[in-house]
């Protein structure tokens, strides 16, 4: 649900903030108090006329009106505490507290707080006795003529004296007009060369020094003394011979700098400071609009800031806002429907245009297109950066398409991405030439190396196209990592090459956060990287992208194990999550063929995605989910699907001697193949040589543990029994997949169920009675641990007495109609069973209920199948039953029988997806396809001795699985 956000304020810096989160999705309506007439009914923003002095009243309005967020504008409520009082309140509000805040409220504070840290600012001195200052500025051996009161003066409480004569003047009004002064601070500043601040004239250097040598020390120093700082920290500074010096620290936004830096901001506001509150910014920095300058002119009262006149009427707000210029108020109010003047300061009037020049022409016209009497404001603003910008200067890197700032500033911006992801043997501190790695810490004793390397491919092109950036980081990392772990490795750490033609620092940290977050998946520390810019090498929007990974694995548990893996193993395919990262060039040559665009409805995947959606979807990570597995001994060999599909990987883990046997029928492959196949025109052959058709690894199992490996997977990932390994004949192909056509052609609707679970050729079969054809046809299977030897209906002449019979099946006919009562019926049953031997009994479509007597002495041995998922639609009518609720899931459920119509212990459920367009029969033949897949499934469950009943009446899984 969106949230209702209050701004504390009734400035231009208010108005800004309210106006940036009103743009969020996330935000259903900005509050302003007191607000002005900018900020009046304006769309999502509304004044409100509540009290911000009493922190309780605010408290409960904020509960009453369920505000989310409370977001501080002026210095003086964070220095009451309002911070503090809110949040004890249970109210989330962004800004300091007011220990914080001593840094602007107390300049002796402050300026003791520097000196404490070692962060450069102007020598000072602290007095309470005027005489003590004054002599302190005669006898001080450096011109100590600035003076200014040490609380909150709203930015008017300096004097700066041109002799000392007049400081001790200064001094000496101070200390009268001030109520019980604490401090007089007398600061004291050499000559100095003065810069105003412009990142167009304070180069990339300097501004690094001031975030090392000043803010990082400042938030450092905060938190070291208790008072971690969450907030806006402003530092005003002055530029001097001896580096940068710290005037004074604003905690909040400076105003009007709030009003042309928000412009600049790309990111969502509101999710910036949730994220700041929630100590999430690190992983998750601003971006600011590229190629974009901002200028903003201040508009104010004549006489200001001494006395001056307000109720002046203000003119052309509508024509400056048809000029694409953005007018934020600071002294406005409304009256009898008329916009007018109430404070010094009234508008600012902000531009923002692709270069500094146009900016400031746009401001300007901005500035003549607003009319009220008296309006005074800078006509030099702007000047002498343009001067500096025009000053002619031999060529630099940039000149040439390289950005050395911008290369800077990402790095900046990934370094706490980076950081995110240290582990036990490495820092993830970016900044050296190399990154290191101690195995010994890692926990390692006899290990060996294992290194991988790869990139996108061509998927590169769709993410470009779809502006869609953030999941290639994934996609890099999992086709390294899988590779690694491929060997039995533990992925250690990871580094990334980004090259471009023009570094797009938004772009390139979306793909670099997005690898981090990757190997924060994976288990392993993003170590360092690379990012080139090389102009003409590639076209505008375009980059490249590639990286490696390092792991470990002890020497005994290198994988492929080749000598144990042996005739009869199984074949164990863990799910991908679509095409990944290979086969793309063949992807659009298709999309080409069929004249789609990325944009287009997808006409695969789920509702509403587009084709670029799907196609981007990344590359699974296998590290966490299948690293304990590897460890354990149980796997043999592990092939990653990447690069050649299914038929040129499995190879490179099997011996010579061996073959490997698919069946396609036996996993569930996504539509998105299936529509490369039909759309393409693409053979089986091609598919499984290209794609992974759905599996993105394959791990070979001894038949003793494949249950258990296979269990243990399924309880976190889709997996299957996908086949097994064989003696290679003569001329055979390395891997066959069968039934490949019949998986593509069934558009993912195939069994989510292992239908095979291969036992020792000497297992004996248990016997079975049914009447199903799917039961049948599985327990023809060498491999199936069933044998069906008795088909008994209560009706002659129906199908499944006839396919019996065809397949040399016994047949028996029990006619209900023939006996008095049902436990005639049942124990005439219980006879034929007891004369063929039969160990087990599946009921399918046997629509008698079976007396108690007899379910209690087949109790464990008798199976049923419903066609809802049970507890849910029990009895008939099923599938009536569920469109009628109005459920979006049905399907059928296998399951023990006990005496309760359609209860007992669950073995196997199978889902089937609703449809809005379904009808009674539609469902029911889609469940009815469903049932002959599950059923199979739970037979081989219970005759492998993998399932039974226990005492209790509850499932156990047995040692087989």
């Amino acid at each position: 649900m969106a949230e209702r956000v209050l701004v504390v304020g009734g400035g231009g810096r208010e108005h800004a903030l309210a106006w940036k989160l009103a743009q969020s999705p996330q935000v259903q309506q900005v509050l302003v108090a007191p607000g002005n007439a900018g900020t009046a009914d304006c769309g999502k923003i509304k004044n409100s006329e509540v009290s911000v002095s009493n922190h309780t009243i605010l408290a409960q309005f904020c509960k009453d009106h369920h505000v989310g967020l409370v977001v501080i504008g002026p210095e003086v409520p964070l220095a009451a505490g309002i911070v503090d009082d809110l949040t004890a309140a249970g109210v989330p509000c962004f800004g300091p507290s007011a220990k914080a805040a001593q840094l602007e409220a107390s300049k002796s504070f402050s300026k003791a707080f520097m000196e404490r840290h070692h962060i450069p600012t102007a020598r000072y001195g602290s007095f309470t006795d005027p005489q003590e200052a004054c002599s302190y500025i005669r006898t001080a051996d450096f011109p100590a003529l600035v003076v200014k009161a040490s609380g909150l003066a709203a930015g008017k409480g300096v004097i700066v004296a041109r002799d000392q004569d007049e400081a001790c003047q200064a001094v000496m009004d101070i200390m009268k007009v001030t109520v019980n002064p604490e401090v007089i601070v007398i600061i004291t500043v050499r000559v100095c060369v003065c810069a105003r601040a412009c990142t167009c004239v304070v180069g990339e250097e300097m501004l690094q020094k001031i975030r090392e040598t000043v803010l990082q020390r400042t938030v450092d120093g905060m938190r070291e003394e208790g008072m971690p700082y969450v907030g806006v920290l402003y530092a005003g500074l002055m530029l001097t011979q001896q580096g940068p010096k710290v005037l004074e620290f604003n905690c909040r936004f400076g105003d009007p700098e709030c009003e042309v830096l928000l412009p600049l901001l790309q990111s969502d506001l509101y999710e910036v400071i949730v994220n700041t509150m929630d100590g999430k910014l690190a992983c998750s920095a601003p971006l600011w609009h590229q190629d974009s300058f901002a200028v903003t002119v201040v508009m104010a009262s004549d006489g200001y800031p001494g006395s001056y006149k307000k109720g002046v009427e203000i003119r052309g707000l509508t024509q400056v806002q048809d000029m694409g210029v953005q007018v934020f108020h600071a002294g406005t109010t409304m009256k009898d429907s008329r916009v007018v003047s109430s404070g010094g300061r009234v508008l600012t009037v902000t531009a923002v245009r692709p270069s500094f020049e146009a900016a400031l022409q746009a401001a300007n016209h901005g500035v003549a297109a607003v009319g009220f009497p008296g309006a005074v404001f800078r006509r030099d603003i702007g000047h002498r950066a343009i001067a500096h910008l025009q000053r002619q200067r031999g060529l630099t890197y940039k000149d040439s398409g390289v950005d050395i700032a911008a290369g800077n500033k990402l790095v900046e911006m990934i370094k706490p991405l980076a950081k995110a992801t240290s582990r036990p043997g490495c820092n993830a501190e970016l900044g050296g030439f190399a990154g290191l790695f101690d195995l010994k810490a890692a926990g390692f004793v006899d290990p060996i190396l294992v290194s991988g390397t790869d990139g996108v491919g061509t998927k590169l092109k769709i993410a470009q196209a779809c502006k869609q950036h953030g999941g290639l980081g994934q996609d890099l990392v999992a086709m390294c990592v899988n590779d690694v772990l491929a060997q039995g490795a533990e992925p250690l750490f990871f580094l990334d090459y980004f090259s471009c033609g023009k570094l797009e620092v938004d772009v390139a940290a979306a793909v670099v956060g997005g690898i981090a977050k990757a190997c924060e998946m994976s288990g392993c520390a993003l170590l360092g990287g690379e990012t080139a810019e090389m102009p003409g090498v590639y076209a505008p929007g375009e980059y490249d992208l590639a990286g490696f990974c390092v792991g470990a694995v002890e020497r005994g548990a290198l994988l492929p194990r080749l000598q144990d893996v042996t005739e009869g193993d199984q074949l164990i395919g863990v799910a991908s999550s679509g095409i990944h990262s290979n086969g793309f060039s063949l992807v659009r040559k298709v999309l080409e063929k069929v004249q789609l665009s990325y944009s287009s409805n997808a006409p695969f995947g789920k509702p509403g995605q587009t084709l670029g959606d799907v196609l981007l979807t990344p590359t699974k990570i296998y590290s966490r989910l299948l690293l304990p597995l590897l460890r354990s001994g149980a796997v043999k060999a592990y092939a990653h699907i990447t690069g050649g599909g299914l038929l040129e990987n499995l190879p490179r883990v099997l011996p010579q001697e061996l073959t490997a046997h698919l069946d396609a029928s036996q996993w569930s492959i996504p539509p998105v193949f299936s529509w490369l196949h039909k759309e393409g025109g693409l053979s089986e052959e091609e598919m499984s040589r290209t794609f992974n058709c759905g599996l993105g690894a394959v791990l070979v199992v001894s038949s003793v543990d494949a249950p258990r490996v296979l269990r243990e997977i399924k309880a976190h990932e889709e997996a299957w029994i996908v086949g097994s390994l064989a003696r290679k004949q003569p001329g055979s192909e390395p891997v066959l997949v069968c039934n490949l056509k019949q998986g593509l052609l069934s558009d993912g609707n195939v069994s989510s169920h292992e239908l095979k679970i291969k036992q020792n050729g000497d297992r004996r079969r248990r016997r079975v009675g049914t009447n199903l054809q799917a039961l049948m046809d599985q327990t023809s299977s060498p491999s199936s641990s069933a044998e069906i030897v008795l088909v008994i209906s209560n009706r002659p002449g129906v199908q499944g007495l006839k396919r019996a019979s065809l397949a040399g099946i016994q047949t028996r006919v029990v006619d209900h109609k023939l006996y008095g009562s049902r436990a005639e019926f049942d124990a005439t049953i219980d006879r034929v069973l007891e004369e063929f031997k039969v160990e087990l009994v599946c009921l399918a479509g046997f629509m008698r209920i079976l007396t108690g007597m007899f379910v209690k002495k087949w109790n464990g041995k008798l199976l049923n199948i419903h066609p809802s998922l049970l507890p849910s639609f029990k009895g008939v009518n099923a599938q009536k039953q569920a469109l009628q609720s109005g459920v979006r899931v049905s399907g059928c459920t296998v399951h023990f029988v006990a005496e309760e119509v359609d209860a007992g212990a669950i073995i196997v459920q199978e889902a089937v997806e609703v449809l809005s367009s379904d009808t009674e029969e539609s469902l029911c033949e889609r469940i009815r396809a469903a049932e002959h897949r599950a059923f199979p499934v739970a037979m081989e469950l219970v005759c492998s001795g993998s399932v039974r009943l226990g005492e209790d009446g509850r499932i156990v899984w047995g040692k087989n699985y």
